[in-house]
């Protein structure tokens, strides 16, 4: 057995399999190969009906970083090399060196993070898969993303193909760099996006007086008010991540300001912070990427061989959350209005873990990708690690190859706890 520069012992149940044969690894989207059953025997698979419920999350913008796909092509060439090279095919461009070598801020560039993060995170989840005969359709119930993670959550719950996904999301973000670059040329100003952070029996009070300073809510596209607001006074609330976090999405002085009145009228000291985004995403003057993702949804496929079908399989693999209904999409129609109307509208990221968690009875927690913002986020809400703090299961994240074992080996540990609640 080979030894990996990821510490990983060199002999355990859960170290990586023999490379799948060649024409297998080629010309197949990151998650829906063919069956790797047929060739090797799966030893994480479970049919157990009483295994506790399992979801798999993904993370949004701002994860990015310069070399987070370097120890995954170095643990695990045969595998993570073919992908890379299959998604600057699929792209027309060498996304890979932009990754593999900066600067960092050319892969924070809209038009290059968003393809990038998505992409690094479904090859993460193939090398789980074809590596540690991971079977996700089997092991988990339910997947979600976090903003531009709803994505890569869509082709792992087998509702988009991955070349159509990747095609998707670099047109939404090259039009979402042109509506910044638009609304800085048209009216000046600077535009992104600050996360504030406060106590959590504060955010209620926080958000009314946001809302009541603006005059409007952050409904994204339902919101009259804020469509004809003019882009260089337009503030609003993209997301809703945890019970003490919100993220502002708009013009940068206009957030200043409304920040300045909530401290001094609204008996509000929230903690800002700017993220690392060039563009107001969630707000109504992304638009025009709604606009433009509603028409591609309705379309065909781009894949080989499936050109004469829908770009929406439904129903798929599994359930997927929904970023603006914090609810499972329904149907094809649904999922195409949703998925569409998100570039507007606010991420209900917050209602949707909650929902998974009190609803649902989620209890074991899988974030894949890179950083660890997402996982905190959901951490904060459901507990860490361990069975001490969340019943019969816990909150992991694979954003590095050492991470690995831990994941398995816990699912392993939690795979036969009933929840008794």
């Amino acid at each position: 057995m080979r030894s990996l520069a990821t510490g990983l012992p060199k002999r355990c149940r859960y170290a990586p399999r023999r490379q799948l044969p060649r024409e297998v690894s080629h010309g197949t989207c990151l998650t829906r190969q063919q069956p790797i059953s047929n060739h090797i025997q799966v030893r994480h698979a479970s049919t157990k009906p009483h295994r506790p419920r399992t979801a798999i999350f993904f993370p949004g913008q701002g994860v990015q970083r310069v070399g987070m796909l370097t120890p995954w092509l170095e643990a695990f060439p045969a595998t993570a090399k073919p992908a890379v090279e299959e998604i600057d095919h699929l792209l027309g461009y060498k996304l890979s060196t932009i990754i593999e070598e900066g600067p960092n801020s050319l892969l924070t560039a809209t038009g290059n993070a968003q393809p990038a993060i998505m992409a690094s995170s479904l090859l993460i989840l193939r090398i789980l898969e074809r590596e540690f005969g991971f079977q996700t359709a089997e092991r988990v119930d339910v997947t979600l993303g976090h903003s531009l993670g709803e994505f890569a959550a869509l082709v792992a719950g087998g509702f988009v193909q991955f070349e159509d996904s990747l095609y998707l999301v670099r047109k939404r973000a090259e039009l979402m760099a042109e509506s910044s670059q638009k609304a800085r040329e048209e009216f000046g100003g600077d535009y992104g996006m600050i996360a504030l952070v406060t106590e959590p029996n504060h955010l209620a009070s926080l958000i009314d007086s946001i809302h009541e300073f603006l005059g409007y809510h952050s409904a994204g596209s339902k919101s009259e008010s804020a469509l004809d607001v003019p882009p260089i006074q337009q503030v609003l609330i993209a997301n809703i991540n945890s019970k003490n976090q919100i993220v502002l999405s708009g013009n940068i002085a206009a957030i200043k300001q409304l920040l300045t009145h909530i401290r001094q009228f609204g008996g509000h000291d929230p903690r800002a912070v700017r993220l690392k985004s060039d563009s107001p995403f969630h707000s109504p003057l992304m638009k025009p990427a709604a606009t433009a993702m509603r028409k591609l949804l309705d379309g065909k496929s781009r894949v080989k061989g499936k050109e004469d079908q829908d770009i929406v399989t439904f129903p798929g693999k599994m359930e997927c959350i929904s970023n603006v209904s914090a609810r499972p999409f329904t149907g094809a129609e649904d999922l195409k209005d949703l998925w569409a109307r998100q570039c507007v509208e606010t991420v209900r990221w917050w209602d949707s873990i909650k929902y998974l968690d009190q609803e649902q009875k989620v209890r074991r927690w899988i974030g894949i990708g890179p950083g660890k913002v997402g996982r905190n986020l959901v951490g904060k809400e459901v507990g860490m690690r361990g069975r001490d703090v969340v019943k019969g299961g816990g909150v992991w994240g694979i954003s590095d190859p050492k991470e690995i074992e831990e994941m398995l080996k816990a699912l392993d540990d939690t795979e036969n706890i009933r929840d008794d609640e």
